[in-house]
C-alpha cells in the first residue's frame, strides 16, 4: 500500500503544470469527453507500464532525439487539425455522441499525443525510479493513479472553459498550444546530445 501512495502522490505532483495537463484542458475544452478521458487513462496505463517493465532500457531503445522529433512533429499536424475545424468537426462531434465511428478519431488524437508528449518525461523518469525501490504493481497502479487525477483536474477545467468560452477562440487558443509546445519539442531534440 505504501508503494501506491507514494507513487500516486509523487507522480500526482509531479504533472502538476505539465505539458500534459494543457493539452488534457486543450483536448476537453474542445472534443467530446468519453475519448478524451479514455485516451489519456489509456495512454497513462501504457506508459507507466513501460516505465515500470523497461525502466532505464527504454532510453536505448528510443533514442531521445527521435522521441523528441516525432513528438513535434505530432503536435504541429495537431495544431493544424484543430485551426481546421468546420464542418468535419460538428460531424465527428454529433458521431462520437451518439457513439458513432467518428469516436475514434478524438480517442486516437489524444492517446496518440500523450504517448508520444510523455516518453522520456519527468513522470516517466519518477516512474522507473520508483520501480527501482517498490513493488511493480503497486508502481504501476499509484503512478497511473496519480497521473490520470493530476490530468482529470484539467479535463474539467477545459469543459468548463468550453461551455463559456467561444469555439473559435477555443480552437485557435488550442492550436496556438500545440504549435508552442511543438517547438518546444523541436529545440529539445536539435539540443539532444
Amino acid at each position: 500500500m505504501e508503494a501506491f501512495l507514494v507513487s500516486a502522490a509523487v507522480v500526482f505532483v509531479a504533472e502538476i503544470g505539465d505539458k500534459s495537463q494543457l493539452m488534457a484542458l486543450s483536448f476537453a475544452a474542445r472534443l467530446p469527453l468519453l475519448p478524451v478521458v479514455a485516451g489519456i487513462v489509456c495512454a497513462t496505463a501504457l506508459l507507466t507500464g513501460l516505465s515500470v517493465v523497461v525502466g532505464n532500457v527504454a532510453a536505448d531503445l528510443i533514442p531521445a532525439r527521435a522521441a523528441l522529433a516525432v513528438s513535434a512533429a505530432l503536435f504541429a499536424a495537431f495544431g493544424l487539425w484543430t485551426l481546421r475545424g468546420g464542418e468535419e468537426d460538428d460531424e465527428e462531434d454529433k458521431l462520437s455522441d451518439q457513439g458513432g465511428t467518428g469516436s475514434r478519431l478524438p480517442f486516437f488524437a489524444v492517446f496518440a499525443t500523450f504517448t508520444l508528449a510523455e516518453l522520456g518525461d519527468k513522470t516517466m523518469l519518477a516512474t522507473v525510479t520508483l520501480a527501482a525501490n517498490a513493488p511493480a504493481l503497486a508502481t504501476w497502479a499509484g503512478a497511473t493513479t496519480g497521473m490520470v487525477g493530476a490530468n482529470l483536474l484539467a479535463v474539467g477545467l477545459g469543459r468548463a472553459l468550453g461551455a463559456a468560452v467561444p469555439q473559435r477562440l477555443l480552437r485557435v487558443g488550442s492550436a496556438v498550444l500545440f504549435f508552442a509546445v511543438a517547438a518546444l519539442l523541436a529545440v529539445q531534440a536539435v539540443r539532444v546530445d
